[in-house]
Protein backbone atom coordinates (compact mmCIF):
# COMPACT_ATOMS: atom_id res chain seq x y z
CA UNK A 1 0.00 0.00 0.00
CA UNK A 2 1.20 3.16 -1.01
CA UNK A 3 2.26 5.96 1.84
CA UNK A 4 1.54 9.63 0.94
CA UNK A 5 4.39 11.95 1.47
CA UNK A 6 2.72 14.73 0.58
CA UNK A 7 3.20 16.93 3.97
CA UNK A 8 6.68 15.04 3.72
CA UNK A 9 7.40 16.88 0.65
CA UNK A 10 6.15 20.45 1.74
CA UNK A 11 7.69 20.66 4.81
CA UNK A 12 11.37 19.87 3.23
CA UNK A 13 10.76 22.75 0.82
CA UNK A 14 9.62 24.49 3.57
CA UNK A 15 13.39 24.08 4.82
CA UNK A 16 15.10 24.58 2.26
CA UNK A 17 13.79 27.56 1.13
CA UNK A 18 14.39 28.99 4.81
CA UNK A 19 17.97 27.53 4.26
CA UNK A 20 18.63 29.55 1.34
CA UNK A 21 17.25 32.39 3.18
CA UNK A 22 19.71 32.24 5.68
CA UNK A 23 22.57 31.42 3.74
CA UNK A 24 21.46 35.04 1.25
CA UNK A 25 19.44 35.16 -1.60
CA UNK A 26 22.69 36.43 -3.53
CA UNK A 27 24.05 32.16 -3.74
CA UNK A 28 20.40 31.42 -4.68
CA UNK A 29 20.32 33.80 -7.92
CA UNK A 30 23.91 32.26 -8.46
CA UNK A 31 22.80 28.89 -9.21
CA UNK A 32 19.38 29.61 -10.46
CA UNK A 33 21.25 32.02 -13.78
CA UNK A 34 21.64 29.12 -16.15
CA UNK A 35 23.78 30.63 -18.29
CA UNK A 36 27.44 31.04 -17.04
CA UNK A 37 29.06 34.68 -16.54
CA UNK A 38 32.20 35.59 -19.75
CA UNK A 39 35.41 34.14 -18.49
CA UNK A 40 37.72 37.38 -18.19
CA UNK A 41 40.40 37.00 -21.28
CA UNK A 42 44.46 36.20 -19.86
CA UNK A 43 47.65 37.29 -20.70
CA UNK A 44 48.05 35.00 -23.07
CA UNK A 45 45.25 35.23 -24.68
CA UNK A 46 45.49 39.68 -24.55
CA UNK A 47 49.45 39.21 -25.58
CA UNK A 48 48.96 36.79 -28.47
CA UNK A 49 45.95 38.73 -29.99
CA UNK A 50 48.61 42.14 -30.23
CA UNK A 51 51.41 40.31 -31.58
CA UNK A 52 49.11 38.76 -34.09
CA UNK A 53 47.65 42.51 -34.81
CA UNK A 54 51.32 43.70 -35.21
CA UNK A 55 52.32 40.99 -37.84
CA UNK A 56 49.26 41.84 -39.53
CA UNK A 57 49.88 46.18 -39.96
CA UNK A 58 53.17 45.10 -40.80
CA UNK A 59 51.89 42.71 -43.26
CA UNK A 60 49.22 45.31 -44.89
CA UNK A 61 51.94 47.83 -44.75
CA UNK A 62 54.58 46.37 -46.88
CA UNK A 63 51.67 44.95 -49.59
CA UNK A 64 50.47 48.75 -49.47
CA UNK A 65 53.60 50.17 -50.60
CA UNK A 66 55.14 47.37 -52.27
CA UNK A 67 55.14 48.96 -55.83
CA UNK A 68 56.63 52.53 -54.52
CA UNK A 69 59.52 50.58 -52.71
CA UNK A 70 60.31 48.25 -55.56
CA UNK A 71 60.47 51.12 -58.29
CA UNK A 72 63.67 52.10 -56.32
CA UNK A 73 65.52 51.98 -59.97
CA UNK A 74 62.82 52.61 -62.42
CA UNK A 75 63.99 55.14 -65.53
CA UNK A 76 60.20 55.12 -66.81
CA UNK A 77 58.05 58.61 -66.14
CA UNK A 78 55.33 56.61 -65.44
CA UNK A 79 56.18 54.16 -62.95
CA UNK A 80 58.53 57.06 -61.09
CA UNK A 81 57.70 56.30 -57.14
CA UNK A 82 57.70 59.60 -54.51
CA UNK A 83 59.48 57.41 -52.17
CA UNK A 84 63.13 58.22 -51.43
CA UNK A 85 65.66 56.12 -50.85
CA UNK A 86 65.97 57.46 -46.76
CA UNK A 87 61.76 56.86 -46.81
CA UNK A 88 62.92 52.88 -48.11
CA UNK A 89 65.48 52.85 -45.15
CA UNK A 90 63.38 53.90 -42.72
CA UNK A 91 60.79 51.30 -44.13
CA UNK A 92 63.60 48.57 -43.47
CA UNK A 93 64.65 49.45 -39.91
CA UNK A 94 60.90 50.04 -39.33
CA UNK A 95 60.24 46.23 -40.48
CA UNK A 96 63.43 44.70 -38.63
CA UNK A 97 62.30 46.05 -35.33
CA UNK A 98 59.16 44.84 -35.50
CA UNK A 99 59.81 41.47 -36.70
CA UNK A 100 62.18 41.10 -34.10
CA UNK A 101 59.90 42.35 -31.50
CA UNK A 102 57.64 39.59 -32.89
CA UNK A 103 60.22 37.53 -32.11
CA UNK A 104 60.84 38.33 -28.81
CA UNK A 105 57.51 38.34 -27.74
CA UNK A 106 56.88 35.08 -29.06
CA UNK A 107 59.59 33.32 -27.35
CA UNK A 108 58.42 35.09 -23.77
CA UNK A 109 55.19 33.52 -24.55
CA UNK A 110 56.73 30.06 -25.02
CA UNK A 111 58.89 30.22 -21.88
CA UNK A 112 55.48 31.51 -19.76
CA UNK A 113 53.06 28.47 -21.09
CA UNK A 114 56.34 26.11 -19.68
CA UNK A 115 56.61 27.74 -16.69
CA UNK A 116 53.21 27.80 -15.43
CA UNK A 117 51.22 24.84 -15.32
CA UNK A 118 47.76 24.73 -16.52
CA UNK A 119 45.14 22.13 -18.19
CA UNK A 120 46.86 19.66 -20.62
CA UNK A 121 43.74 20.79 -23.31
CA UNK A 122 44.73 24.48 -22.59
CA UNK A 123 48.59 23.90 -22.99
CA UNK A 124 48.35 22.18 -26.09
CA UNK A 125 45.84 24.91 -27.57
CA UNK A 126 48.41 27.66 -26.45
CA UNK A 127 50.93 25.60 -28.00
CA UNK A 128 49.12 25.78 -31.56
CA UNK A 129 48.64 29.13 -31.40
CA UNK A 130 52.44 30.14 -30.77
CA UNK A 131 53.03 27.85 -33.84
CA UNK A 132 50.64 29.60 -35.52
CA UNK A 133 51.95 33.19 -34.83
CA UNK A 134 54.92 31.53 -35.79
CA UNK A 135 54.37 30.34 -38.99
CA UNK A 136 52.81 33.92 -39.55
CA UNK A 137 55.18 35.62 -39.52
CA UNK A 138 57.75 33.59 -40.80
CA UNK A 139 55.64 34.19 -44.02
CA UNK A 140 55.50 38.05 -43.53
CA UNK A 141 59.49 37.71 -42.92
CA UNK A 142 59.14 35.73 -46.29
CA UNK A 143 57.40 38.95 -48.05
CA UNK A 144 60.02 41.02 -46.67
CA UNK A 145 62.51 39.87 -47.89
CA UNK A 146 61.61 39.15 -51.17
CA UNK A 147 61.06 42.97 -51.42
CA UNK A 148 64.37 43.67 -50.33
CA UNK A 149 65.66 41.73 -53.18
CA UNK A 150 63.82 43.08 -55.69
CA UNK A 151 64.86 46.63 -54.43
CA UNK A 152 68.53 45.64 -54.47
CA UNK A 153 68.69 44.30 -57.83
CA UNK A 154 66.79 46.75 -59.32
CA UNK A 155 69.22 49.54 -57.40
CA UNK A 156 72.34 47.22 -59.31
CA UNK A 157 70.52 47.30 -62.60
CA UNK A 158 69.84 50.82 -62.19
CA UNK A 159 73.71 51.80 -61.22
CA UNK A 160 74.74 49.34 -63.88
CA UNK A 161 73.00 51.71 -66.83
CA UNK A 162 74.26 54.75 -65.11
CA UNK A 163 77.80 53.33 -65.94
CA UNK A 164 76.92 52.58 -69.62
CA UNK A 165 75.23 55.90 -71.09
CA UNK A 166 78.30 58.05 -70.78
CA UNK A 167 80.21 55.27 -73.03
CA UNK A 168 77.06 55.04 -75.29
CA UNK A 169 76.52 58.90 -75.39
CA UNK A 170 80.10 59.63 -76.78
CA UNK A 171 79.67 57.24 -80.03
CA UNK A 172 82.22 57.66 -83.02
CA UNK A 173 79.01 59.52 -84.66
CA UNK A 174 79.56 62.47 -82.51
CA UNK A 175 83.15 62.39 -83.17
CA UNK A 176 82.97 62.81 -87.09
CA UNK A 177 85.53 65.44 -88.27
CA UNK A 178 83.16 68.17 -90.30
CA UNK A 179 85.69 70.18 -91.31
CA UNK A 180 87.51 67.40 -93.26
CA UNK A 181 84.11 65.94 -94.75
CA UNK A 182 83.31 69.20 -96.15
CA UNK A 183 86.95 69.84 -97.79
CA UNK A 184 86.00 66.61 -99.34
CA UNK A 185 83.12 67.26 -101.11
CA UNK A 186 84.68 70.86 -101.96
CA UNK A 187 87.66 69.19 -103.51
CA UNK A 188 85.12 67.07 -105.55
CA UNK A 189 83.15 69.41 -106.95
CA UNK A 190 86.31 71.07 -108.50
CA UNK A 191 85.16 74.42 -110.06
CA UNK A 192 82.86 76.67 -106.88
CA UNK A 193 83.01 79.84 -105.96
CA UNK A 194 83.16 80.82 -102.52
CA UNK A 195 79.25 82.05 -102.06
CA UNK A 196 78.71 78.23 -103.42
CA UNK A 197 81.17 76.43 -100.96
CA UNK A 198 80.57 78.61 -97.65
CA UNK A 199 76.53 78.20 -98.66
CA UNK A 200 77.43 74.35 -98.94
CA UNK A 201 79.60 74.13 -95.42
CA UNK A 202 76.52 76.13 -93.85
CA UNK A 203 74.29 73.19 -95.28
CA UNK A 204 76.01 70.77 -94.29
CA UNK A 205 77.59 71.19 -90.81
CA UNK A 206 73.90 71.47 -88.86
CA UNK A 207 72.89 68.58 -91.02
CA UNK A 208 75.62 66.86 -88.50
CA UNK A 209 75.00 69.05 -85.82
CA UNK A 210 71.33 68.65 -85.94
CA UNK A 211 70.71 64.83 -87.18
CA UNK A 212 73.90 63.56 -85.71
CA UNK A 213 74.15 61.54 -88.95
CA UNK A 214 76.88 60.73 -91.44
CA UNK A 215 77.17 61.65 -94.65
CA UNK A 216 76.11 58.79 -97.13
CA UNK A 217 79.06 55.94 -97.88
CA UNK A 218 80.64 57.31 -101.33
CA UNK A 219 81.61 60.22 -99.20
CA UNK A 220 83.39 58.16 -96.36
CA UNK A 221 86.85 57.20 -97.51
CA UNK A 222 87.59 52.93 -96.68
CA UNK A 223 90.00 54.13 -93.55
CA UNK A 224 87.56 56.26 -92.18
CA UNK A 225 84.70 53.10 -92.52
CA UNK A 226 86.91 50.81 -91.19
CA UNK A 227 87.72 52.96 -88.19
CA UNK A 228 83.92 53.16 -87.22
CA UNK A 229 83.79 49.34 -87.81
CA UNK A 230 86.07 48.10 -85.32
CA UNK A 231 85.02 51.41 -83.33
CA UNK A 232 81.38 49.54 -83.68
CA UNK A 233 82.64 46.18 -82.86
CA UNK A 234 84.41 47.45 -79.60
CA UNK A 235 81.60 49.10 -78.25
CA UNK A 236 79.31 46.13 -78.67
CA UNK A 237 82.03 43.46 -77.03
CA UNK A 238 82.15 45.95 -73.80
CA UNK A 239 78.31 45.98 -73.95
CA UNK A 240 78.20 42.46 -74.08
CA UNK A 241 80.58 42.13 -71.61
CA UNK A 242 78.68 44.64 -69.30
CA UNK A 243 75.37 42.77 -69.86
CA UNK A 244 76.96 39.86 -68.93
CA UNK A 245 78.25 41.42 -65.83
CA UNK A 246 74.64 42.68 -65.04
CA UNK A 247 73.64 39.08 -65.65
CA UNK A 248 76.08 37.48 -62.95
CA UNK A 249 75.47 40.41 -60.35
CA UNK A 250 71.28 39.61 -60.66
CA UNK A 251 72.08 35.79 -59.96
CA UNK A 252 74.32 37.01 -56.62
CA UNK A 253 71.39 39.18 -55.54
CA UNK A 254 68.98 36.30 -56.08
CA UNK A 255 71.13 33.82 -54.63
CA UNK A 256 71.76 36.37 -51.38
CA UNK A 257 67.83 37.05 -51.04
CA UNK A 258 67.67 32.85 -51.04
CA UNK A 259 70.05 32.62 -48.19
CA UNK A 260 68.99 35.35 -46.11
CA UNK A 261 65.60 33.63 -46.17
CA UNK A 262 67.05 30.54 -45.29
CA UNK A 263 69.01 32.17 -42.91
CA UNK A 264 66.16 33.97 -41.55
CA UNK A 265 63.84 30.41 -40.93
CA UNK A 266 67.32 28.86 -39.53
CA UNK A 267 67.47 31.54 -36.71
CA UNK A 268 63.87 30.78 -36.11
CA UNK A 269 64.21 27.07 -35.50
CA UNK A 270 67.22 28.04 -33.23
CA UNK A 271 65.01 30.37 -31.11
CA UNK A 272 62.63 27.30 -31.25
CA UNK A 273 65.03 24.89 -30.06
CA UNK A 274 66.51 27.20 -27.10
CA UNK A 275 62.92 27.79 -25.59
CA UNK A 276 62.31 24.18 -25.88
CA UNK A 277 65.73 23.47 -23.95
CA UNK A 278 64.34 26.09 -21.50
CA UNK A 279 61.08 24.21 -21.01
CA UNK A 280 62.45 20.95 -20.44
CA UNK A 281 65.32 22.49 -18.22
CA UNK A 282 62.31 24.21 -16.16
CA UNK A 283 60.61 20.93 -16.23
CA UNK A 284 63.52 19.01 -15.06
CA UNK A 285 63.64 20.91 -12.26
CA UNK A 286 60.14 20.64 -11.38
CA UNK A 287 60.61 17.14 -11.05
CA UNK A 288 63.80 16.72 -9.20
CA UNK A 289 62.06 18.62 -6.48
CA UNK A 290 59.04 16.21 -6.81
CA UNK A 291 61.38 13.50 -6.02
CA UNK A 292 63.17 15.08 -3.20
CA UNK A 293 59.96 15.31 -1.83
CA UNK A 294 58.73 12.01 -2.21
CA UNK A 295 62.30 10.96 -1.11
CA UNK A 296 61.43 12.57 2.09
CA UNK A 297 57.94 11.20 2.34
CA UNK A 298 59.50 7.61 1.74
CA UNK A 299 62.41 8.32 5.02
CA UNK A 300 59.38 9.19 6.99
CA UNK A 301 57.45 6.91 6.59
CA UNK A 302 60.47 4.05 6.65
CA UNK A 303 60.46 5.51 10.42
CA UNK A 304 57.17 4.98 11.37
CA UNK A 305 57.05 1.67 9.84
CA UNK A 306 60.18 1.29 12.54
CA UNK A 307 58.41 2.61 15.73
CA UNK A 308 55.47 -0.16 14.86
CA UNK A 309 58.06 -2.74 14.65
CA UNK A 310 59.31 -1.53 17.80
CA UNK A 311 55.91 -1.16 19.77
CA UNK A 312 55.23 -4.91 17.93
CA UNK A 313 57.84 -6.27 20.02
CA UNK A 314 57.47 -4.63 23.21
CA UNK A 315 53.61 -5.49 23.24
CA UNK A 316 55.04 -9.04 22.04
CA UNK A 317 57.46 -8.87 25.09
CA UNK A 318 55.00 -7.89 27.57
CA UNK A 319 52.03 -10.28 26.65
CA UNK A 320 54.63 -13.49 27.73
CA UNK A 321 55.68 -11.87 30.65
CA UNK A 322 51.93 -11.05 32.06
CA UNK A 323 51.03 -14.80 30.73
CA UNK A 324 54.05 -16.48 32.02
CA UNK A 325 53.27 -14.02 35.61
CA UNK A 326 49.86 -15.43 35.05
CA UNK A 327 50.40 -19.33 34.78
CA UNK A 328 52.98 -19.04 37.97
Amino acid sequence: MAVDVTNLFKATVKSVKSRNKAIGENAVNDKQNILSRSRQKGDFESKAKEVITNITQLRDFLLSHRKEYINSGSHLSSEASKMTDSERDQIDNDAQNIIRTCQESIGILRLDLSSHRVHPQVKEHRQIVIFLMNEYLKAVCKIYSEQKAIRVKRAVDRKNISKLKPETSNSPVNNVDLSSLIKKSTDEKGSGDTDKSSNAQKSIRPEFDHENSLLPEDEISPEESQMFEEENKALYDEMNSMSHEVKQIEGKVIEIAKLQEIFAEKVLEQEHEIDHIASTTVGTTENIIDANEEIREAIKKKAEFRVWILFFLVMCALSLLFLDWYNG
